[in-house]
């Protein structure tokens, strides 16, 4: 009697592990899905805080990247007392929640308790700048790069009304950023759109935002981005080279140092994805800029690889690398959204 109860013991503890098991590899049936709510007064009470971290997708898509994924759980693991707002225009007020089975990186981001997703409005974000009467009557299908456009418009806008933290979804966060109205530079005299922070209503975004209509030319690549920070920090102040890991400051505007944030730059960008000889802490960085708009080649994050892209995930943002990251082909190609410079 004994003997048949061990060995009854022994069978539902082997089936009750096989299915452990088998939910391992759907992770995402641990998360629940939630969509913020979605009252107007609700997301400007959240933003009002003026320290937000803000995340932007400006296509139609509803289930983030898995780079997008570890870009934002990087941030809400980086500052875990900020709000950090992803802001997703496929959302909208009426619909339903995606399905667990089919939005695994929607449900692992919505079950964070710091993070907030919900449906971009465009004319609503807008509202109050010198970029609405632009965007009611610029005809979108014949823009050249209207994602990235549309997408720098809003960053503009979103940091300008509330101030926080702008950063693109292939940047994952590792440690906090000490200023609070900085720009992020590429180069001595060059500065990024894919990061920046201003306290809200600082007058330099506004300034950005009357010359991004002033000299709007879609057909540029960057004009409206990185170009347009660019020429307005040449106007707003009088800058020369970096020396050594030193910042620039200007009046209450500070232009961070390239190793702040890219350490490693654009044409050296597969050097993500390549074994490193010797571990990299990046003490001098806030954040890495993994430059997947250059990822045209397909690469990937591949569990158990070594790379320096997959010890980025281990440490820096682990729900998604543990419960997403599944095996060797899990990453597909680079999916380029509209926040991926």
């Amino acid at each position: 009697m004994l003997r048949e109860l061990r060995l009854s013991l022994s069978l539902t503890l082997l089936l009750a592990c096989g299915f452990l098991y088998r939910f391992a590899f759907k992770p995402h049936c641990f998360f629940s899905c939630r969509l913020t709510s979605q009252s107007q007064q609700e997301l400007e009470v959240l933003l009002g805080q003026g320290h937000s971290i803000v995340f932007l997708e400006t296509s139609e898509r509803t289930e983030p990247s898995l780079l997008a994924s570890c870009a934002v759980e990087s941030a809400a693991k980086t500052y875990p007392q900020q709000p950090v707002v992803f802001f997703m225009k496929g959302l909208s007020n009426s619909m339903r929640l995606p399905p667990n089975s089919t939005h695994p990186a929607f449900c692992l981001l919505s079950a964070i308790s710091n993070v907030f997703l919900f449906p971009l409005d465009m004319e609503r974000l807008l509202e109050d700048t010198p970029l609405l009467s632009w965007y009611t009557h610029v005809n979108t299908s014949a823009q050249s790069n209207w994602l990235h456009v549309s997408s720098d418009a809003a960053r503009l806008a979103v940091i300008w009304k509330y101030g926080g933290i702008y950063l693109d979804t292939d940047v994952i966060s590792i440690r906090p950023v000490p200023e609070d109205n900085f720009l992020a530079a590429q180069a001595s005299h060059f500065s990024s759109n894919g990061v920046f922070g201003f306290l809200p209503r600082h007058p330099f975004l506004w300034g950005c935002m009357e010359n991004f209509v002033e000299h709007y030319d879609s057909d540029i690549w960057g004009h409206q981005g990185p170009d347009l920070l660019s020429r307005m920090l040449r106007v707003w102040c009088r800058l020369g080279d970096f020396q050594e890991v030193s910042d620039q400051h200007c009046a209450d505007l500070s232009f961070l140092h390239p190793r702040r944030f890219y350490p490693i730059p654009y044409p050296q960008w597969r050097r993500y994805y390549e074994v490193w000889d010797s571990d990299h802490s990046f003490n001098d960085s806030y954040a890495l800029h993994l430059w997947n708009y250059m990822n045209q080649e397909g690469k990937t994050v591949e569990r158990g690889s070594n790379t320096l892209v997959e010890k980025l995930y281990r440490k820096h943002c682990p729900l998604t690398y543990r419960h997403l990251i599944q095996g060797p082909k899990a990453l597909g190609p680079g999916e380029l959204g509209s926040s991926n410079r």
